[in-house]
């Protein structure tokens, strides 16, 4: 089971979210790329999680 990605991090641009080890950005272990994945709310903004909950309609269409 993969681990759940908080919500809100202390400091996102430490860390590469790429995978579920959740390596340090200087240094990632897993292969996952030259640079680190950043974290949703870096690209989005704080209020990502209610954007995501947004985009989807609460009753679908028939």
């Amino acid at each position: 089971m993969a681990k759940k990605i908080p919500l809100h991090p202390a400091h996102p641009e430490r860390i590469c979210w790429g995978c579920q080890n959740y390596c340090s950005a200087k240094a990632m272990s897993c292969g996952n790329g030259s640079e680190r994945t950043p974290h949703p709310v870096e690209l989005f903004g704080e209020d990502w999680f209610e954007w995501e909950l947004g985009a989807r309609p609460e009753n679908p269409p028939q």
